[in-house]
């Protein structure tokens, strides 16, 4: 048996045998911490990041490491700021607990340098603990606010960029945007229900596929049977008694040629007791008889709603979205970037304004998200409107594997228009995708160029009660619907569009007198489609 030679220092690194439970990011604080014993102090620290992740933190009797004082400081410490709750299931704020830890007892030996006793040294290095974390703990609880749970867990090691972007000016906008998100429900509610990644509890009336079910009704049917011929020739069952001379036995024939027995087989004869050949054959019969079936029926019936997905969102800042506008803009796109991190969805927001001015931002919740967020926010709208840059945009993401389960949402007063080719790309992307399109409307009334792209809008009726110079009072126009009751010629629908000639037809008409409903002469009438066009 043969016994593995030691490597030259593998005792020596088997006291560091604990660093492997620990993340790199620890390891130098760990080796150089000034408190306590190598190996002790490496073992409590394992044992304090599993339990915080845990989120719990080691009963103080299973502490061995810093001195018993500093330990009943620090579980005090620990359970008044409730830093376990935070760290519940997050390594890297764990960590981050940890590191901060162990730098400010660090500090005790400075405190000593500068006059205090151990006791006061240790009593402040647990103090700036408490304080820093107090003020973090503030900052998570803002960020939970905004975004509804702590940022990505691969960004908390960026907690050095996040304190000065929450103490910004602009990071006071996203939480005055956020608490107006509060007095619009239906705006999170319209956000939620984006996406079509998986199918919800709510049945969708909209949507509806052909289910057969079995109906009970009378059908004829055809039925074929053998029934038997007597006397039919065809099969010789055997012999019985009649008056057929054609299949009488020969012995009965035998009698008439005798001149007494003549007389006994006429007698037999009228008796029909003859002996015969019994004969018989037999037939198929068809019949046609009614009888209870169960006849299948195409039955529509509703699927289950979709949801979930990635998120594209489109908000209008053109200079028509100031004021209580462009602050339900804002909310829109905070509500969106909040919903896409607590749904762990993905989340694409195209700011547009004049031509050419679209500002494409994929928004997540770190450290970069968050400060692009706060530039977004913090902006004012200006400029002019065109919606078809980001369609176009929205259209080309759809085509990308990673989006195709995206719903589009525009958030916008509704005041532009899409050309004729951008809306058929946009309906051909909804036959062939299934995409669904919803308008927020801050606006009074839904216009042509909204109809012609959303499938559902949500107005937001009290928009001017949002703003600097918020107004009060909801729209002064008693219904949104106004351009889809009194201008419904105007869109072009499918029906429209059949009842629409050219502008040279139509010219050509009036020039020659012609009024409703008179027919087309033949030399104003469209061509007709060649017999070679392959579309025809």
């Amino acid at each position: 048996m043969s016994t593995q030679t030691p490597l030259l220092f593998q005792s020596r690194e088997a006291r560091l045998a604990a660093l492997d439970a620990l993340p790199r990011t620890l390891w130098l604080g760990a080796l150089t911490q000034a408190q306590g014993r190598l190996e002790p102090r490496l073992a409590a620290l394992v044992a304090l990041r599993s339990a915080l992740i845990g989120g719990r933190v080691p009963p103080a009797v299973d502490w061995c490491w810093p001195t018993p004082e500093l330990v009943a400081a620090l579980c005090e410490t620990f359970a008044e700021l409730d830093l376990p709750a935070y760290c519940t299931g997050r390594q890297e704020l764990s960590d981050v607990v940890v590191q901060s830890l162990l730098f400010h007892l660090d500090f005790i030996p400075d405190y000593r340098d500068r006059g205090a006793t151990d006791a006061r040294a240790a009593r402040m290095a647990i103090e700036a603990f408490g304080s820093d974390w107090q003020n973090r703990r503030g900052q998570m609880d803002e960020l939970m606010e905004v975004f509804g749970k702590l940022p990505d867990d691969g960004k908390n090691a960026r907690w050095d960029l996040l304190p000065g972007l929450l103490k910004s000016e602009g990071w006071r906008e996203v939480l005055r945007i956020r608490r107006l998100l509060e007095r619009l429900p239906e705006l999170a509610e319209c956000i939620r229900r984006l996406g079509r990644a998986r199918p919800s509890e709510e049945r969708d009336d909209a949507s509806r596929s052909q289910v057969e079910v079995m109906d009970s009704a009378i059908a004829r049917r055809t039925e074929q049977r053998t029934v038997r011929v007597p006397d039919m020739p065809g099969e010789t069952r055997g012999v019985h008694r009649a008056d057929r001379i054609a299949r009488m036995l020969p012995a009965e024939s035998v009698l008439l040629g005798h001149p007494a027995l003549r007389l006994v087989w006429h007698a037999r004869r009228a008796e029909r007791t003859l002996l015969c050949y019994e004969d018989d054959d037999r037939m198929t019969e068809v019949r046609h008889i009614d009888a209870p079936v169960l006849r299948p029926r195409p039955d529509p019936q509703p699927d289950r709603r979709l949801e979930m997905g990635p998120l594209l969102v489109c908000v209008d800042t053109s200079g028509s979205m100031q004021g209580g506008a462009g602050e339900v803009a804002k909310a829109v796109v905070l509500e969106a970037v909040r919903t896409a991190h607590t749904q762990g969805r993905a989340c694409h927001v195209f700011a547009f304004g004049g031509a050419g001015e679209v500002v494409d931002m994929q928004i997540g919740v770190d450290a970069d998200g968050i400060g692009r967020l706060i530039h977004f926010l913090g902006q004012g709208f200006k400029g002019g409107t065109d919606i078809c840059g980001p369609l176009e945009k929205s259209i080309a993401c759809l085509e990308q594997a990673a989006w195709q389960m995206a719903d589009l949402l525009i958030a916008s007063d509704g005041e532009f228009g899409a050309t004729p080719e951008l809306v058929a790309r946009l309906d051909d992307a909804k036959r062939a995708l299934g995409l669904r399109v919803q308008g927020v409307l801050i606006g009074d009334r839904e216009t042509i160029g909204f109809l012609e792209v959303a499938d559902h809008i949500h107005p937001v009726r009290d928009w001017r009660r949002y703003g600097d110079g918020a107004r009060g009072g909801d729209s002064p126009v008693h219904t949104h619907r106004l351009t889809a009751l009194y201008f419904p010629g105007a869109l072009r629908t499918a029906e429209n569009r059949d009842a629409t000639v050219s502008g040279e037809i139509a010219s050509a008409a009036v020039r020659a007198g012609l009024r409703r409903g008179q027919p087309l002469p033949a030399d104003l009438l469209p061509p007709e489609p060649s017999s070679d066009d392959p579309t025809s």
